[in-house]
């Protein structure tokens, strides 16, 4: 009997775009990052390219039969990706909308000679290598937390002694911050790092001083190459030290001084010129007295960007994705977004599936969704409650 090899991928002659998502749901990314994929895919249609989704969700809409033009139901692994790269032969790949799980295949893609929709592998990855991101910040004169970068703990505590603590322990190229940790002397800190590199072995570690009691905010950008659209700015009521994931939120912010947003936003742009941003990108910044200090730089869709287009009401996702395609400029598109009060991001938990979880918060990300409530004014009881609570732990 001979077997007859049947492919039912049928390769068209149009012009094709992949775009990966972020695989199964997980702390640290989620159905955000499907919000991301869908209108991303929208607009590849638009354009008049075929789109392709690699995703292996079925609980996402993006992995609906009717949403790309074919679908890849696999895994979000090199392996299979090579194998529809190969068959597919795309004009190109777009990382910058599943989360941290596409981002990390853009080395191999690079590697690879495959097209990377939007900003480069080398300017990606100068983001995400915690080091020499602080290398570049120190280049461009825009100030950051002290910090060391270390290989075992013996360096680790050199580092800890000389920047001071307390000190932030983190491993680079993490999801949701995974075994991010806050310590205060050099037990807290070696402990940190053997269980570090147990878990991660051969990652390079960076410790920051950590600026306690400090403010943090957020902003999410699209940059074109010329032009720069602020998508939203957002002040966490937690203070620094709390996941972002994990935070409540405010948009636009609630405390920040004018002065204080400004130059925010004048830093934002100097990150995106000096990385070569093409599309998205958020950044993470820690405001103590008047001084501004960049924490990270994620140069992607953020898990806040869904939140930031539904409470503007505005498809910044579709405009961003037709700016890393190159078919589009900002100046293309009229941008007004408007929002009557504040919209906050409430962070969702699911301790009472998981009784036994450490349910206090820190840098590492703990919450499994997010919720948006809208408030007229400040004087809204919610808003009270919450932020009476940020200032009972600030008090601590």
């Amino acid at each position: 009997m001979t077997l007859v090899k049947h492919n039912e991928s049928e390769v068209s002659s149009k012009k094709k775009i992949i775009v990966l998502g972020a695989g199964p749901n997980r702390i640290g990314q989620g159905i955000e990052f499907d919000y991301c994929c869908v209108h991303g895919l929208l607009a590849i249609k638009e354009v008049g390219y075929e789109a392709i989704m690699v995703n292996c969700n079925p609980e996402t809409v993006s992995t609906d039969f009717d949403i790309a033009d074919k679908l890849y139901f696999e895994p979000v692994y090199w392996e299979h990706l090579w194998e529809i790269i190969e068959h597919e032969k795309p004009e190109g790949v777009i990382v910058q909308l599943g989360g941290q799980t596409a981002l990390k295949l853009s080395k191999k893609l690079h590697d690879k000679g495959i097209k990377i929709i939007g900003t480069s592998f080398e300017d990606m990855d100068t983001a995400e290598d915690r080091g020499r991101f602080s290398d570049l910040l120190k280049e461009i004169g825009i100030p950051y937390p002290d910090y060391g970068t270390a290989i075992n703990a013996d360096e680790a505590l050199e580092v800890a002694n000389r920047v001071g603590y307390p000190v932030l322990v983190r491993p680079s190229y993490v999801l949701g911050g995974q075994r991010m940790r806050i310590v205060i002397n050099d037990e807290e800190c070696e402990t940190a790092v053997i269980n570090l590199l147990r878990d991660i072995p051969d990652n390079v570690i960076l410790i920051d001083h950590f600026l306690d009691r400090a403010k943090e905010a957020e902003i999410d950008a699209i940059f074109d190459g010329e032009q720069m659209q602020i998508l939203g700015v957002m002040e966490h009521i937690e203070p620094a030290g709390i996941h972002s994931g994990d935070s409540n939120s405010v948009l636009p912010p609630y405390s920040l001084g004018p002065m204080i947003v400004e130059t925010m936003i004048e830093y934002t742009e100097k990150i995106c010129k000096a990385l070569n941003i093409k599309g998205l990108i958020n950044i993470q910044f820690a405001i103590k007295g008047d001084k501004v200090y960049v924490i990270e730089a994620n140069p992607r869709a953020s898990r806040t960007t869904p939140f930031i287009c539904k409470a503007y009401n505005v498809s910044f996702l579709n405009v961003a994705t037709k700016i890393m395609l190159g078919t589009h400029k900002l100046k293309d598109f009229k941008l007004e977004p408007k929002l009557e009060g504040f919209a906050i991001k409430e962070p969702v938990f699911s301790f009472d599936k998981f009784p036994n979880v450490d349910k206090e918060l820190g840098p590492e990300m703990k919450s499994t969704g997010e919720s948006i409530y809208f408030i007229k004014s400040l004087s809204d009881p919610y808003f009270r409650q919450l932020y009476k609570e940020k200032s009972m732990f600030l008090s601590k």
